[in-house]
């Protein structure tokens, strides 16, 4: 059902072929269906701790599996109460989010030099994708780490690089917490939510990315818009002094 998800929103950015290697949605979803619920959320706890080192597995699917599957073993409701199991559902997805890129920022702060000339970490920053990082957090600042959450192929380069550059964890994890309190609630939730239509939630997947870089670049062009008209009352101020 969801398989052109899996394939558009792959993460390549360790540059592995893995579109004709990973199962689709029915089959993990089939196997999953036979493991408890506690044992679906720990599953999904780690694909989501090794997607923050980078693992090429899209992290979106890995959320709407987790909410999908709390919603499909708990349709008669005799683990308790859909909305207690599904904030359970986020709280757990938000853990494995943040605690693999806090991993990754933390590994490139205290190793980073010797860790970048290692596997995984020289396929993850190899083919210009550290030069890429350094140069969006060096030009943009430690903002870029919000966006950086809806780049695949660059994200965790980017955690891992603005550890390298001394970027603090606070700083870190408040933007890279912001996007991750957009993205994991609105996926897990919506997945819970829409089970019975789950191919709504496909749909919404797709364009979501999209959709909140769209914000992104709206409130930088309004950010260098408001610079743009300072300089020029500035300048304006200035004439006027002459």
């Amino acid at each position: 059902m969801l398989d052109s998800l899996l394939l558009h929103s792959l993460d390549l950015g360790a540059g592995l072929p893995l579109a004709g290697i990973l199962p689709d949605f029915a089959a993990i979803q089939g196997w999953l269906h036979g493991l408890g619920l506690g044992q679906v959320w720990g599953f999904c706890f780690g694909i989501l701790l090794l997607c923050g080192f980078g693992l090429p597995i899209p992290e979106d699917v890995t959320l709407i599996i987790c909410g999908y599957s709390t919603y499909q073993l708990n349709q008669d409701g005799h683990l308790g109460s859909g909305w207690h199991l599904v904030g359970i559902a986020i709280l757990i997805s938000l853990a494995g989010v943040l605690i693999g890129d806090a991993t990754m920022f933390t590994l490139g702060r205290k190793l980073g030099q010797r860790l970048m000339v290692r596997k995984p970490f020289s396929t993850i920053l190899g083919n210009g994708r550290y030069e890429k990082a350094v140069e969006f957090l060096e030009k943009r600042g430690a903002h870029v780490l919000f966006s950086a959450r809806f780049m695949p192929g660059l994200r965790s380069a980017v955690f891992f690089t603005s550890g390298t550059l001394g970027i603090k964890l606070s700083t870190f994890l408040f933007y890279d917490g912001l996007a991750a309190l957009l993205s994991v609630p609105a996926l897990v939730g919506c997945s819970w939510y829409f089970g019975e239509q789950i191919h709504l939630v496909e749909e919404w997947a797709k364009k979501s990315e999209l959709g909140i870089l769209g914000l992104i670049v709206a409130l930088a062009l309004a950010a260098l818009g408001k610079w743009w008209w300072g300089q020029r009352k500035q300048a304006n101020g200035g004439d006027l002094q002459a």
